[in-house]
């Protein structure tokens, strides 16, 4: 990392030396510039890119700020250190303003450099946790995920120091909510069904889908999914699978191919009999949502996730995982996985 940004300073002192000033060649991370190639199963960029020059009055700010982000992506290169997003910020408010402008260079910077995002030794905040049938090292310290109570192991941020995994686990369930998660884990459900479960609660965020991503090639487990009967739950579940839209340069090391949607689906609403007054009404922008993502390829792909969309788009129904609550607490945990996974039943 430290020879790439020393050979782009080098060539933008040679491009100011001659009288030419400088800019910054930015690969473009527009919807326009991204391709989801099904060979790969994932979103890719094109090769469209935009000039972004500090002579010109509308792109000086923003070539400020890169220069000033590679910079600092150079100090913490040469120690060997990480920080959080929330750090680089830090480092110069009244320049970045808004924490959102210098996670976007951050982005771009990646871009510019032809490198992976973990790779600039800047992380988020640990958000993802872990818990069941897996053992790793985190920076040389062996870690039993069966140990950790209920809350979990929290995912390290730098998949770097992650290493030494092994397990017995027969599967990967990912969760989307915290809720979920916490009652899994309560239940010691991985005892009975050996499995690791991992939730980013929400959002999928950089250090979960790295660690995903790290679990399903070095452990060879399949990868099920529990996420919320919406649009909004397929379209996590894609995140995961296929990559997401605004980091689509670095989909090769994000994404974790063939990922099983286990549950909740439309289909589930009615097979198992939840209640009228367990079920939401989608909105106009669910719908939308719904009918958006039926023009997608990778759910073109998949037959049988277009007829569990198309089936949610015209009931216009929609369920949380916590709807299964209406039948006890338990439920998810004694009942509905149990039967999903001796029926094998996911799509």
């Amino acid at each position: 990392m430290t020879n790439r940004i020393q050979t782009l300073a080098i060539s933008l002192a040679k491009s100011i030396l001659s009288g030419n000033g400088f800019s910054f060649n930015v690969p473009s991370r527009a919807a326009t510039n991204q391709l989801y190639v099904p060979e790969l199963d994932r979103i890719v960029l094109k090769d469209k890119s935009s000039v972004r020059p500090y002579a010109n009055v509308s792109t000086v700010r923003k070539t400020t700020i890169t220069t000033r982000i590679l910079s600092l992506i150079h100090q913490l290169s040469l120690k060997s250190i990480h920080v959080t997003k929330r750090d680089l910020f830090y480092t110069d408010v009244k320049l970045f303003q808004d924490q959102t402008q210098s996670d976007a260079v951050l982005d771009d910077v990646s871009c510019i450099l032809g490198c992976t995002r973990s790779s600039l030794n800047v992380v988020a905040a640990e958000k993802g946790v872990v818990v069941g049938r897996l053992v790793f090292s985190d920076n040389g310290d062996m870690i039993d995920c069966t140990k950790m109570g209920i809350g979990g192991k929290a995912i390290p941020p730098n998949i770097d120091r992650v290493g030494d995994m092994s397990s017995d686990a027969l599967f990967i369930l990912l969760v989307e909510k915290d809720a979920a998660y916490m009652r899994l884990a309560e239940d010691r459900f991985y005892n009975r069904f050996p499995c690791i479960i991992v939730t980013a609660k929400g959002q999928p965020d950089v250090a979960t889908r790295l660690f995903l991503r790290k679990m399903k090639m070095e452990l060879k487990l399949p990868v099920l999914a529990l996420v919320d009967s919406d649009p909004y739950g397929l379209k996590i579940l894609s995140v995961y699978g296929c990559g997401s839209k605004n980091m689509s340069y670095d989909s090769a090391n994000l994404t974790t191919p063939d990922i099983k949607w286990l549950g909740i689906r439309p289909s589930d609403l009615d097979k198992y009999k939840i209640p009228e007054q367990c079920r939401l009404p989608m909105t106009e922008q669910d719908i939308k949502t719904g009918k958006d993502l039926l023009e997608e390829d990778f759910v073109k792909k998949n037959p049988g996730w277009v007829e569990e969309l198309n089936l949610m788009v015209k009931s216009k129904q929609k369920a949380e995982i916590q709807a299964l609550s209406t039948f006890g607490f338990q439920y998810l945990s004694e009942v509905y996985l149990p039967l999903k996974l001796q029926q094998q039943d996911w799509l």
